[in-house]
């Protein structure tokens, strides 16, 4: 009698379990898939609102009671559902806001985005994961972050344009990193870039036009800096990571 009881119970146990990863699985198909292909093909007259500088600031502009919470929430968006191009997003940025506030705006959305999407996949689990994202990468990934030097990968992950950010931060997400040093280092290495593409807007909103040259040769000479003292580098962000994980 109690070995029937046990086995019913495991039974539903595994049935809840079933039902559950399916409900998983079904919220990421909706947040990774599902949404994106809504906006794309239902609506595309607010994706192209973000096509170009004149566009974005247009929009920023017509809804400038709210549009700072506009700015924030598309910003937060484009970290999770990634099909809002960022760029230009933060070149208006620092057109309609200044610097410093298009600046404060933009890591605001960037945090926000980046705790959601790392909670989110934290929420779905590995198996839910693997069946949306590239198996193979995202088990690269996890192992990545699961190691010693799991620091420096993130920072130059996120330093680099044109890597998968996105995809890095599901994979973040089932991974043993912790959220704060994940956050803090993946929003540091954002920066720069994130920086300058705002510092652009501002500049073309002045007409600083010679600006905007000098800064583009300030940051290759900073990249190649980088490149070259990356080894000193390295030590360096080792001792602080070391420190930040101990917090």
């Amino acid at each position: 009698m109690k070995s029937s009881m046990t086995e019913k119970k495991n039974k539903a146990k595994v049935r809840i379990k079933k039902i559950i990863t399916i409900v998983k699985l079904l919220l990421l198909l909706f947040v990774v898939v599902g949404l994106p292909l809504y906006i794309v093909f239902y609506q595309r007259e607010f994706i192209s609102q973000f096509n170009s500088l004149e566009a974005v600031n247009a929009y920023l502009h017509k809804y400038e009671a709210a549009s700072v919470l506009a700015y924030v929430g598309i910003q937060i968006m484009q970290i999770i559902i990634c099909i809002i191009p960022g760029q230009a997003m933060q070149f208006a940025a620092g057109y309609v806001y200044t610097f410093w506030f298009g600046y404060l705006y933009s890591i605001i959305g960037a945090a926000i985005g980046t705790v959601i999407t790392f909670y989110l996949a934290r929420l779905l689990g590995k198996d839910a994961i693997h069946l949306i994202f590239d198996e193979k990468q995202v088990a690269k990934f996890i192992k990545k972050l699961n190691s010693k030097r799991a620091f420096i990968i993130v920072l130059v992950i996120f330093l680099i344009p044109g890597l998968p950010k996105d995809l890095f931060t599901y994979a973040a997400g089932v991974s043993e990193m912790k959220l704060k040093p994940f956050l803090i280092i993946s929003l540091i290495a954002r920066s720069p870039a994130m920086m300058a593409s705002i510092m652009i807007g501002s500049m073309f909103n002045k007409g600083s036009y010679a600006g905007i040259v000098i800064l583009t040769v300030i940051m290759v000479i900073l990249f190649i800096w980088g490149a070259k003292k990356h080894e000193k580098l390295t030590v360096l962000i080792d001792k602080w990571y070391n420190k930040l994980i101990h917090m």
